[in-house]
C-alpha cells in the first residue's frame, strides 16, 4: 500500500505573485492561518510559526521555493513531514493552489488519522486564504476550529 498523501486544492482569483506573498510573509499569512511566524520563508531558513491561541507552534525549514511556483519545506511535527504548495496560475488574475503533505509514520491506523488531520487542515488554510485575498475577511477558521482547546487570552 502506497504511503497516504494529504492533498488539498483551491482556485484563488488573485495573481499567483499575490498568492505566493500571502504564503511566504508572516505578516499576511499570520491573517489568516497561523498567528506568529518568525520570518519569511528563504531557500535553506529555519523559521518558526506559531499558533498562540492553541499554545502550539512548530519550526519549518525551507527545502526549495520557486517564486510564484512552489514552496516545499519541512516541518517539525513528531514526526517531520514535507509540505508542498504549488501554484498554478490560470490566467493574470487567478491562481489554482495545490497543498500536498507527506511523509507520515507510525502503525497504519495513526498514520491514516495524520493524514486525514492534514488535509482538513490545509482546507482549512485554503478556504481562509481565498477569503482573506479575494475578499479581505479573516474568517477565524483556525481560531474557530475547536473553541475547547483555546488557551490565555483566546479562551
Amino acid at each position: 500500500m502506497p504511503d497516504p498523501v494529504a492533498k488539498a486544492q483551491m482556485l484563488i482569483r488573485k495573481p499567483a505573485a499575490q498568492v505566493f506573498e500571502a504564503l511566504v510573509d508572516p505578516a499576511i499569512t499570520s491573517r489568516f492561518w497561523f498567528s506568529k511566524g518568525s520570518g519569511r520563508l528563504e531557500p535553506g531558513k529555519r523559521v518558526r510559526w506559531e499558533w498562540e491561541m492553541y499554545g502550539f507552534a512548530t519550526e519549518v525549514e525551507v527545502k526549495e521555493i520557486e517564486e510564484n511556483r512552489r514552496i516545499l519545506v519541512e516541518w517539525d511535527l513528531d514526526p517531520p513531514t514535507l509540505v508542498e504548495w504549488t501554484l498554478e496560475p490560470r490566467g493574470e488574475d487567478r491562481t489554482f493552489v495545490k497543498v500536498r503533505n507527506w511523509g507520515f509514520q507510525g502503525d497504519p491506523d495513526k498514520v491514516v488519522a495524520q493524514a486525514l488531520d492534514s488535509t482538513g487542515g490545509f482546507s482549512f488554510l485554503l478556504a481562509a486564504l481565498k477569503a482573506y485575498l479575494e475578499h479581505g475577511i479573516e474568517l477565524n477558521v483556525v481560531l474557530d476550529h475547536d473553541p475547547d482547546g483555546l488557551v490565555g487570552d483566546w479562551a
